[in-house]
């Protein structure tokens, strides 16, 4: 997690935070495997014209999982909206989550006692974090507007600022 930058005005609170997902095995073994199944099929098209074909198609899913397999997401808070970036590879940015924490229920660590009575609500559970369960666990969760589940991973000036606007909705323990 890395912690870019803050900035507070009267009326404005701006914080920017960097998370990286840890990359799944089967992830950098699949890269692995259909770069050299396209290498492969490209060097036998040399010889068997068709086989290029191959190559090429292989190629481009390696691309694809590349993107993939090196993600990065970006919180951005300003003044009472939180927003969700994903970052693909460094060079892809999307835009894939927006919440306004006026309809956050609660934010709290993951594993905390205040989450209990949420625990058997049928909802959605996106997750936006390292995907790294470490000890001490630095993920949070919120529920948005009763029917998401949001995983984050703040850091103390993130939580910070969204207790400055709903303090009875924020538990740190």
């Amino acid at each position: 997690m890395k912690f870019i930058r803050k900035e507070d005005d009267m009326n404005e609170t701006y914080v920017e935070v960097l998370v990286k997902r840890k990359t799944p095995i089967i992830m950098s073994f699949l890269k692995i495997l259909t770069i050299m199944i396209a290498v492969c099929f490209v060097l036998l098209g040399a010889v068997f014209g068709p086989a290029i074909i191959i190559g090429v198609v292989m190629g481009i899913a390696a691309y694809f999982i590349y993107l993939n397999a090196d993600v990065e997401y970006e919180y951005l808070y300003v003044d009472r909206e939180l927003t969700v970036d994903k970052i693909m590879a460094k060079s892809k940015r999307k835009r894939i989550a927006s919440f306004d924490m006026g309809k956050m229920e609660v934010l709290a660590p993951i594993n905390s006692h205040q989450l209990d009575s949420y625990k058997n609500r049928k909802v959605k559970v996106v997750d936006f974090s390292s995907g790294e369960v470490t000890q001490p666990d630095k993920r949070f969760a919120f529920f948005y507007d009763g029917t998401t589940q949001v995983i984050i991973e703040p850091n103390g000036e993130l939580i910070k600022a969204i207790t400055m606007i709903a303090p009875r909705k924020v538990f740190k323990d």
